[in-house]
C-alpha cells in the first residue's frame, strides 16, 4: 500500500455555517432512497452517455463526481434488491450500467491508476458489494476479471492492518492513521474474505472490527481519532459504517450495544439543518448532512425517524456522486419497522454526555456546549485545538454563533491570555452542568475562570451570560471572543447607525462604531458596550495546512476584553466582570 495513505484525511465536506433551504423528504424510507438512487442513476447514465470513452481522471475531474467508483453500487442495488418501492428491480438497464462501470475499474486497474487515487479502499467496498450482489450475472470471463482487480487491492491491505492489530489503542498517534481508516480497511477485508472465501481475512477484519466495537468506543457511542477525550463527530460516521457491516454480515449480538450507542451520540448532535454539530469535532470545522452508515441506525425506531430526517436533506438535483453510493448502501441494509421522530423534530430535547458536552433544544433555537480538553497535536495538521466552547443554532436563521474549533489561531478562541509571552487559548478544568432552567458551562484559564450562563430561552430570544471571577494577577490582553457566521454579500447594520455589505474587504469595527448591536441575517445581536468586531477571519484548513482562502469559510471575530485587575489581599475576586450578549430572533 503507498505510505503515503497512511496519512491522508479525505472527504468532501460541506459548510454547517452556510444557510440551507433543504427539507423533508415527502417519501418514507426506504422509499427515498430508492427515489434518489433513480435520479443518481440516470445522471451517470447521461454523463456516460455523453462521454463514453471518459476515464476515471476525466469522470472524476468534474466537481462532485470524486469516488466515481461509487456509481456502481445504485444500479446494482436498484437491479438487486426486490422492494415494492423499487421500481427498477430487475431492470436489465441497471445490470448493463453496473456491469459498465464494474468493466472501467477493471480496466483502469489493470493500467495502474485506479489503486493510487487517494482512499481507493473505498471505492473497492462498492466494487466488491457490487461483485456480491450481481455475481451470478457476471459470466465466468467477468466475474474472474472482477474478482482478480479486487483482490489485488484488498490484498494490499493486509501488512498495514496486521502490523497494528495490537496496538495500544487504535488512535491516530499509536496507528499512524485515521482510526476510521483503520476500520475501513478491516472492513474490506472482513466482507472480501466472506465472499471469496479466504478465512484469514475473514479473521484479521472480524479481530479488528470487534475491538472497536467492544472496546476502542466511548460509553458517549463515539470513536475518538486522536484520543478518548471527545469525538471526531464526522468521521465517527466513517468508523461507525465499518461496525455496522460487520454485523450485517456475521449477526454477532455482541455488536448491537455499540451500534446502539452510537445512534444516540449523532441523533442528538445533529444541527436542525442535518449538519454535525461543529463545537465537539476536533478535525473538522465543517461537515454536512452525511449519508454514511444510516443503515446502523436502523436497527432501533429512533434510528430510522433519525435516518429518515437526515435523508431529506439531499435532493436529486443536487446530489454527489460519494452520496450516491453511500445511500445504497443505506438501502442494501436498510431494516424495517416502526419509527419514531429524531430528536430535532421534537418541540424539546438535550442530551449531556459524560464528558463535559452536551446540547439543548428548546423550540427553534440549539445550543451547544463543550467543555472538551485535549492535548495539543503540535505537529499534526489535522487536529484542531479545542478552542470552542458554544454554538447557536436557529432553525429559521442557521449556525448564528460557531464554536468551531481552529488551529493556531488564538484570535478565535473563547478566551485568551498572554503570559509569560504566551498566549494561552485552551481551559486548564471545565465543568457543564445542565438543568432545565439554566445550563452551566465553566471554563478555567491561568488567571481567572469564567460560568457561561445560558437560560432557557423564548421562542424570539437567547441569553449568554458569561460572569468572570478573577485570579491572582491578571494576565495581558485577557478576552472574551465568539465567532459569527455572517454571510458574504448579505448587509450587517450596526447600533451606531452602520450599514455595511460585507465582501472581501477587511472591516474592523470599534465599540463605537458597533453602538450595542449587530444586526444580520434575519438576527439581532445585543454586545457589551466594549465590544469589537473583526471580518473577515479564516480559520485552519486542515487539509491545506493552512487558512482557508473561501469567503464562505470566514467568520466574523466578536471580542470583549476582560477587565480583570489586582486588588490587595484578594488572591480570588468573585464575579469581577459580568458580560452579556442577548440574540433576538424575530
Amino acid at each position: 500500500m503507498n505510505a503515503s495513505k497512511l496519512c491522508c484525511f479525505s472527504l468532501v465536506i460541506i459548510l454547517s455555517c452556510l444557510p440551507t433551504n433543504a427539507g423533508k423528504g415527502s417519501d418514507p424510507l426506504p422509499a427515498a432512497y430508492f427515489r434518489l438512487l433513480e435520479a443518481g442513476t440516470a445522471k451517470v447514465e447521461q454523463r456516460l452517455m455523453e462521454e463514453p470513452d471518459a476515464d476515471l481522471k476525466a469522470l472524476e475531474a468534474r466537481e462532485g463526481w470524486r469516488h466515481f467508483p461509487y456509481a456502481i453500487l445504485a444500479p446494482a442495488v436498484l437491479y438487486a434488491k426486490r422492494h415494492q418501492a423499487n421500481p427498477r428491480y430487475g431492470d436489465a438497464k441497471m445490470l448493463a450500467l453496473a456491469i459498465r462501470i464494474g468493466d472501467l475499474l477493471a480496466s483502469e486497474n489493470e493500467k495502474g491508476v485506479y489503486e493510487p487515487r487517494l482512499d481507493s479502499d473505498w471505492d473497492t467496498y462498492m466494487w466488491l458489494e457490487t461483485y456480491r450482489l450481481l455475481e451470478r450475472e457476471l459470466g465466468a470471463e467477468r466475474k474472474a476479471r472482477w474478482r482478480r482487480g479486487i483482490e489485488q487491492n484488498v490484498a494490499l491491505l493486509v501488512t498495514d492492518t496486521t502490523e497494528r492489530v495490537d496496538f495500544p489503542w487504535y488512535h491516530s498517534p499509536f496507528i499512524g492513521t485515521s482510526p476510521n481508516h483503520y476500520a475501513q480497511w478491516a472492513s474490506l477485508l472482513h466482507l472480501s474474505g466472506l465472499v471469496f472465501g479466504n478465512r484469514e481475512w475473514v479473521q484479521l477484519g472480524a479481530r479488528v472490527l470487534r475491538r472497536f466495537a467492544m472496546t476502542e468506543q466511548s460509553p458517549d457511542g463515539f470513536w475518538g481519532e486522536h484520543n478518548r477525550s471527545g469525538p471526531t463527530t464526522g468521521y465517527n460516521h466513517l468508523t461507525l459504517t465499518g461496525v455496522a457491516l460487520y454485523y450485517e454480515h456475521t449477526k454477532d449480538t455482541a455488536v448491537i450495544p455499540a451500534l446502539r450507542r452510537a445512534k444516540d451520540f449523532h441523533k442528538n448532535y445533529t444541527f436542525l439543518n442535518g449538519t454535525v454539530v461543529d463545537v465537539i469535532n476536533d478535525r473538522n470545522r465543517h461537515w454536512g448532512v452525511s449519508a454514511w452508515g444510516q443503515f446502523a441506525f436502523t436497527h432501533f425506531p429512533d434510528g430510522r425517524g433519525y435516518a429518515a430526517f437526515l435523508t431529506g436533506f439531499f435532493k436529486p438535483e443536487t446530489l454527489t456522486i460519494d452520496q450516491l453510493g453511500r445511500l445504497a448502501q443505506d438501502a442494501l441494509y436498510y431494516h424495517e419497522g416502526p419509527i419514531v421522530s429524531a430528536p430535532q423534530e421534537m418541540p424539546r430535547y438535550e442530551h449531556q454526555m459524560s464528558i463535559p458536552s452536551g446540547i439543548r433544544k428548546t423550540g427553534p433555537w440549539q445550543v451547544a456546549l463543550s467543555g472538551l480538553m485535549s492535548t495539543q497535536a503540535i505537529n499534526s495538521q489535522f487536529y484542531l485545538d479545542r478552542q470552542g466552547h458554544i454554538s447557536v443554532f436557529n432553525k429559521k436563521t442557521g449556525l448564528i454563533i460557531t464554536g468551531a474549533n481552529s488551529k493556531r489561531q488564538p484570535d478565535l478562541a473563547t478566551f485568551s491570555e498572554t503570559l509569560m509571552g504566551r498566549t494561552v487559548h485552551m481551559p486548564i478544568s471545565t465543568r457543564l452542568q445542565m438543568s432545565k432552567p439554566q445550563d452551566r458551562l465553566s471554563l478555567a484559564y491561568n488567571t481567572f475562570f469564567s460560568d457561561l450562563y445560558v437560560p432557557s430561552p423564548t421562542e424570539n430570544e437567547l441569553v449568554l451570560r458569561f460572569v468572570l471571577t478573577g485570579r491572582g494577577r491578571p494576565a495581558e490582553d485577557p478576552r472574551l471572543t465568539l465567532q459569527l457566521c455572517l454571510q458574504a454579500g448579505e448587509t450587517m447594520e450596526t447600533g451606531a447607525g452602520r450599514k455595511l455589505t460585507l465582501g472581501s474587504e477587511r472591516i474592523d469595527l470599534k465599540p463605537a462604531e458597533i453602538g450595542g448591536w449587530i444586526s444580520h441575517h434575519g438576527w439581532k445581536l445585543k454586545v457589551d458596550p466594549t465590544a469589537q468586531l473583526v471580518w473577515p477571519v479564516y480559520p485552519h484548513n486542515p487539509y491545506s495546512n493552512s487558512a482557508e482562502t473561501d469567503i464562505r469559510y470566514a467568520v466574523g471575530a466578536l471580542s470583549v476584553p476582560l477587565q480583570l485587575k489586582s486588588q490587595e489581599g484578594r488572591y480570588i475576586r468573585t464575579n469581577e466582570q459580568e458580560i452579556v450578549f442577548v440574540l433576538e430572533v424575530k
